[in-house]
């Protein structure tokens, strides 16, 4: 990896905070997690849409508080605090919202063939031999001002595949870089902060209506899990094969078994989820 460009923050902020969509941005050199630094400055009365962005991370979080880290400047460590108005059953939506938003950014400024993993990997390369490029979580708290979601990106810009960790789902590393991308970051950060903003705004706006807002269709179009078998893994030695078939207005993946009938799992109820076969014809 070539010597970092590290972000202007001034810059960004010049961007995408005066007159928003964002009330808010930071850049801190090195942070264990972005996540837990605005959970915390969210108890501290922290407003909707502001945007921390840390340039090293050593403790970042994923699911199932699964740890990773990353070199100074070789990636994209980037958390947004969001208070929206909608109903609390479409919240779920969230992190798959800004799944489109970092698929369809990626695609349109570096020309990579991008899709997601349901509920909210990016995969990277070509079907039957994806790789991960970056991953979303999204944590919900209670603070005085009410209930606010604190939404992690993580995706990885410069890094050589081979200098990636395997992952637990055996599903391969890689990076933008390592896809043939030669990515500016921080253009490719405003582009993806106003990308989310958009759908953010249209989510909003449709009162957490996916259906109507188009964000369902969009998010389908953009799975790559669908019309696949797959073996998804529920803990304690319990697992559903088959294929999956839709992704639900709840968010939740839509497993037709060999016997026809059709389940509904939520992420939250996944410990891992692998493929089990070729795409079904």
């Amino acid at each position: 990896m070539t010597t970092p460009v590290l972000l202007d923050a001034e810059r960004l902020r010049a961007r995408v905070v005066p007159n928003g969509p964002y009330a808010a941005l930071d850049v801190v050199t090195a942070t264990g997690s972005t996540n837990s630094d605005l959970v915390s400055a969210a108890g501290r009365g922290a407003v909707d849409r502001t945007v921390l962005i840390a340039e090293e991370q050593f403790a970042g979080r994923g699911r199932l508080q699964r740890q990773w880290s990353s070199p100074r400047g070789a990636g994209l460590h980037m958390s947004i605090l969001l208070r929206p108005n909608v109903p609390p059953a479409q919240i779920a939506w969230l992190p798959l919202i800004a799944g489109v938003a970092l698929a369809e950014t990626v695609t349109r400024t570096t020309g990579i063939t991008a899709a997601l993993k349901w509920p909210n990997d990016l995969l990277l390369g070509e079907p039957d031999e994806w790789r991960k490029g970056a991953g979303i979580l999204a944590e919900a708290i209670t603070d005085p001002s009410g209930t606010a979601i604190v939404l992690g990106m993580g995706v990885n810009v410069h890094q050589r595949r081979e200098d990636l960790p395997a992952r637990p789902d055996g599903l391969p590393a890689t990076s933008l870089a390592a896809e043939g991308a030669e990515v500016d970051r921080e253009e490719f950060t405003a582009a993806l902060l106003l990308a989310f903003a958009e759908l953010d705004e249209l989510w909003r706006r449709d009162g957490g209506d996916v259906v109507g807002s188009g964000l369902l269709d969009r998010y389908r179009r953009l799975c790559g899990t669908l019309g696949r078998q797959v073996r998804v893994e529920l803990g304690a030695d319990e697992q559903l094969l088959g294929t999956a078939v839709d992704v639900d207005e709840q968010g939740r993946l839509v497993v037709r078994g060999a016997d026809g009938t059709t389940t509904s799992v939520s992420a939250g109820d996944v410990v891992h989820l692998r493929p089990a076969g070729p795409p079904v014809p």
